[in-house]
């Protein structure tokens, strides 16, 4: 008898967090996440009750953990009912893992957010994790548990070849998303540069200098996440002061928090292209920002995990270390 029979049929659930992705990821793999009721008593507190037999099924779970931490609270909830209710395995599908900028102790007295959530999500019983971009590599190992850690650089690449921008150069906003960079601009077969940037404090950075030949090229910022867009508004206005003939900018989780979207907006960028692995509601979106899907990415994840197949063959890496 092989594992697959054993753990029984695959049963989607979701959380709140990103219903519209959960319900396309359905979509693709022929089934629907309408299968737990969530809701809330008078003072907040979070009630999850699994509504289809989840005995001996293998159980995935869609909810990316952005602000608000409720959305945490309820996929713990959600892993931890799927136990009680005899689940043959949990799989927690986190898009987005919020806390991953919280991974190390680099000042006194601060905690280590990202391991805290990584232990939470163990505790409750998950079995695996399936997410796209950490915010750093290093997250995969906070996990005692099998991780599955996608890229969402063959989708962003991909609409970008498509457009077929002439003279690129791939530009990091900062050190810490050079990888990430080399990664696109060897994809692309374009050219590298990186900001120099120091950050006096959170959310709040200054351009000191633009490593790389941009004049009159068509330049690219690509980067996980863009929260504020202070930084990355900063960068677009480095970037065309040196004389870069076009600014695009590319992200994967749209966070797009306060007065991002009006910040950005008012940036001279061509284009901002993020995913969909943050819901990004109307009233966040502009008239030069384009949404991408990862639900075809993550159905094939899922499925792939499903049936026992290498999840590492399917998805395009990044390059070496180099």
């Amino acid at each position: 008898m092989d594992d697959t029979y054993q753990r029984g049929p695959l049963l989607l659930l979701a959380g709140r967090a990103n219903r519209p992705l959960a319900v396309e990821i359905g979509s693709l793999i022929g089934t629907s996440p309408d299968g737990a009721t969530i809701k809330e008593f008078a003072d907040g507190e979070i009630f999850v009750r699994i509504d289809r037999n989840a005995r001996g099924r293998d159980v995935f779970i869609v909810q990316p953990t952005c602000a608000p931490a409720d959305n945490i609270m309820e996929l713990l909830l959600l892993i931890d009912a799927a136990k009680r209710a005899s689940a043959a395995r949990v799989t927690a599908v986190i898009p987005y893992f919020g806390y991953g900028r919280q991974d190390r102790k680099d000042q006194p007295r601060v905690a280590i957010g990202a391991k805290l959530c990584a232990n939470l999500i163990v505790a409750a019983g998950a079995d695996r994790v399936i997410s796209i971009d950490f915010h750093q590599h290093q997250i995969q190992g906070f996990f005692d548990i099998p991780v599955d850690h996608l890229y969402a650089a063959p989708v962003l690449t991909k609409y970008f070849r498509d457009k077929a921008l002439e003279d690129v150069v791939v530009v990091s906003p900062d050190v810490g998303a050079a990888k990430m960079a080399r990664g696109f601009a060897k994809r692309l077969g374009a050219t590298f540069a990186i900001i120099d940037k120091r950050r006096p404090q959170a959310n709040m950075s200054e351009v000191l200098n633009v490593v790389g030949e941009v004049e009159g090229r068509t330049c690219l910022l690509v980067d996980d996440m863009v929260d504020t867009g202070g930084s990355l508004a900063n960068a677009v206005h480095a970037l065309k002061a040196r004389g870069a003939q076009a600014v695009y900018a590319a992200a994967t989780h749209a966070l797009l928090s306060g007065d991002a979207p009006k910040r950005l907006a008012e940036a001279p960028l061509e284009e901002m292209v993020v995913t969909n692995t943050i819901h990004v509601p109307e009233e966040k979106r502009f008239h030069r920002l384009k949404v991408l899907s990862v639900a075809d990415l993550l159905a094939k994840a899922i499925d792939h995990v499903h049936s026992n197949e290498s999840v590492s063959q399917l998805f395009e890496i990044p390059p070496e270390n180099d």
